[in-house]
């Protein structure tokens, strides 16, 4: 899902009620970890997996277009919307 070599930020978040809505397998809930990765081609994975768990899933909404040095920015938006919770998407440009 990410390229080692490229940038990533990774947090754990406890998703709010209606937890996050993956492509893979519909909603998760409980303890995430919460990993936005740079493509390196102008846009960003979002993964998230259970905490503890070795399989992540991609965030429905993924990939995001990712302007220049904002990387942390996405990031922090995403796991607010997680927090949040309502079968979290990947939240759009300045609503979070």
């Amino acid at each position: 899902m990410s390229n080692p070599q490229r940038p990533a930020v990774t947090d754990q978040v406890t998703a709010g009620p209606g937890g996050a809505m993956t492509v893979e397998v519909g909603v998760i809930t409980g303890d995430l970890m919460v990993r936005t990765a740079d493509t390196g081609q102008g846009t960003a994975t979002i993964s998230v997996q259970y905490a503890g768990a070795d399989e992540w899933y991609e965030l429905q909404g993924s990939p995001v277009p990712l302007p220049a040095d904002s990387l942390a920015t996405v990031h922090r938006a995403v796991v607010e919307a997680i927090r949040a919770g309502g079968a979290t998407c990947v939240p759009s440009p300045g609503r979070t």
